[in-house]
């Protein structure tokens, strides 16, 4: 299902939150980085998405290795934010109606990880 990656990267470049109504699985679970429980559904992922992108999504922001099989992908990805190299993957795991079931986020270095946990609760709190 190309489809579901190919709408995930369109997403990622527009900054368009609106297309995750369509990506998403209702039974979707998102796996944080800086959240030890798995947030479940639709409501709770697409918040944290959308607030991912609007994070995340500055124009240092980068895949640099794609590794794709029928129904799930491991994206690496690079950013600069705050002064802060930032180095990490999306695994995204999708059903066979293209739908996102699965996306979980892994950071690196540890201090990525706490500028993204400040950052993210920040703009979870606007929401």
């Amino acid at each position: 299902m190309a489809q579901a990656l190919e709408h995930w990267h369109r997403l990622v470049r527009t900054r368009d939150a609106a297309g995750l109504q369509d990506l998403l699985a209702e039974e979707v679970v998102f796996y944080s980085p800086v959240v030890h429980s798995p947030q479940r559904g639709k409501p709770l992922t697409t918040m944290y998405l959308t607030a991912a992108l609007q994070v995340f999504g500055n124009e240092s922001f980068r895949y640099v290795r794609e590794i794709a099989g029928a129904s799930d992908a491991v994206l690496e990805f690079e950013l600069e934010l705050d002064g802060i190299a930032i180095n990490g993957v999306d695994l995204i795991k999708w059903n066979e109606q293209g739908k996102i079931v699965e996306f979980k986020v892994m950071l690196r270095p540890l201090k990525a990880v706490n500028l993204i946990h400040q950052k993210m609760a920040e703009m979870l709190k606007r929401q």
